[in-house]
């Protein structure tokens, strides 16, 4: 019986594979990654970074894109698996609540969340400078793009599956114009996805944490477990060649989602695999979305990976919330409420 509960539907038809013989890993690799390799459709040289949900009877998700001029955006791609992946031809066609055409000029690393009986799609792109835009649909055929949510700078915006107080709930990075030598994780919330506020501080970077001593940032959606919510996130270091991405691990107060109950102080998953070290950009592990069955507690988590594939990895909520637990090391500001 699994002693951490899930609190989310059923997915009987998840992708999952045992872990390997004698692995105490608390995540594993699919044997089959990357699962979206180079040059995927016509036009697009690489897919990663992306998000997937259960859809219908499979799977559906927003994929980053990078065409051929090297322009990022966001495709739509559906899957009757989970792992192999058709796209569709053209980048999603978002409109403004007039239903005319309003589309950003760049997006990437997109987050796909449903919320009541919405999908949210979140990325990021330019608004006179790093930010969060955000779209929303009901039938995967019309993507209707909201408001810019905060001013420039900021990415890896995250939202909860619910309302937390009532309230929608974002994880965001406020940063600068570049690739930051900063950044921590905030969490802000709204009660109608338009007008923000109640911005909180939810977890910075750690010096005494070598893989994520240059910054941090969300992930996959977080997941409510019995245990607090389950938040898989990136963390980055700095080296002699340049950035490494490795996946983290923490939980968050299920009413207080700001205040931190336990970090895992060493990675999940870190660049190991050839597609993971080589490409693009190299040494990159950059979680965007998971799947969860609460009959088995069974998580699959896809990942980017080295800013060329896409790769997937799994878990059980019994086994991660565990390893998590059992390597926590939190810093006086991890479990306060945020606010000063």
């Amino acid at each position: 019986m699994n002693q951490v509960k899930l609190y989310c539907g059923a997915l009987p038809g998840i992708p999952w594979q045992e872990p390997p013989a004698a692995s105490n890993s608390p995540l594993w690799r699919c044997t089959e990654n990357p699962i979206i390799g180079r040059n995927p459709a016509p036009g697009l040289a690489r897919v990663f970074n992306s998000a997937v949900a259960p859809y219908g009877e499979g799977y559906i998700g927003v994929f980053r894109g990078e065409q051929t001029d090297g322009v990022p955006f966001i495709y739509l791609g559906r899957s009757a698996d989970g792992i192999r992946w058709t796209f569709d031809g053209e980048k999603i066609p978002f409109v403004n609540e007039k239903g005319e055409p309003f589309l950003p000029p760049y997006a990437y690393d997109p987050r796909l969340v449903k919320v009541e009986d919405t999908y949210y799609i979140i990325w990021c792109q330019d608004f006179y400078g790093a930010s969060i835009g955000m779209a929303k649909t009901t039938d995967f055929q019309t993507f209707t793009r909201l408001e810019n949510p905060f001013i420039p700078f900021n990415r890896n915006a995250v939202l909860f599956p619910r309302r937390i107080g009532g309230l929608y709930t974002l994880l965001s990075r406020p940063s600068d114009s570049g690739h930051t030598p900063f950044g921590d994780i905030f969490l802000s919330q709204s009660p109608d996805m338009e007008f923000w506020g109640r911005h909180r501080h939810v977890m910075g970077k750690r010096g005494d944490h070598w893989w994520e001593n240059v910054k941090v940032g969300g992930g996959a959606a977080p997941i409510e477990t019995s245990e607090g919510w389950l938040l898989f996130y990136h963390g980055v270091t700095g080296t002699c060649n340049g950035y490494v991405y490795s996946i983290g691990g923490a939980i968050l107060d299920r009413d207080e989602p700001s205040k931190v109950l336990y970090r895992c102080k060493t990675f999940l998953l870190t660049p190991e695999a050839w597609y993971e070290e080589r490409g693009f950009v190299p040494n990159v592990c950059f979680p965007c979305a998971t799947l969860q069955d609460s009959a088995t507690g069974r998580i699959a988590l896809y990942y980017g990976c080295a800013d060329s594939y896409v790769g997937m990895a799994f878990t059980t909520a019994d086994r991660v919330v565990d390893y998590i637990k059992a390597h926590s090391d939190l810093s006086p500001e991890d479990g306060e409420l945020g606010v000063r």
